[in-house]
């Protein structure tokens, strides 16, 4: 399991701006990496805004946020568009990058187990490395405290 302090694994995913995102050119400038398990789902949408509605913040820091979820590109162009959103989102279609971040897990609901996403949030320096990490996110503040270490981090 990574701990702060590891080198963030590398990904290329694509993304609902176009083209790919590739975590190693973001280099330099902190970079807020939040996995949600399914666009439109009520609690992947509160994430979801709370981020976009602190996008400013996070920008005026020199913090780069990039939501991450297995589904498309198609997926998450319309739920950025019916839901106003700002910050780009990735498609980990094939899991990779969940798996590299270990939050493909198993989960249950309802008596039934499956594997699908653990919502996490990490937070990468400007060197590379995981500077703090959040796991089995409660999305209520969340993207506040995240804003808030950000800012140290960029500091």
């Amino acid at each position: 399991m990574l701990q702060d302090g590891d080198i963030a694994p590398d990904f290329e995913l694509p993304t609902d701006a176009g083209g790919t995102l590739k975590l190693s050119r973001l280099r330099g400038k902190p970079v807020v990496v939040y996995f949600y398990p399914k666009d439109d789902t009520s609690g992947c949408t509160i994430e979801a805004k709370d981020f976009s509605r602190l996008a400013p913040e996070f920008h005026k820091a020199g913090v780069e946020v990039v939501g991450v979820s297995p589904d498309s590109v198609e997926s998450h162009l319309k739920f950025r568009g019916k839901h106003d959103l700002t910050v780009r989102l990735a498609a980990d279609a094939d899991k990779a990058a969940a798996m590299a971040y270990g939050v493909w897990a198993q989960k249950s609901m309802y008596g039934r187990t499956y594997m699908g996403i653990e919502r996490s949030t990490f937070l990468i320096d400007k060197a590379g490395r995981l500077a703090r990490s959040w796991r089995k996110v409660k999305v209520s503040g969340h993207a506040e405290e995240v804003l808030a270490a950000a800012r140290a981090v960029a500091n």
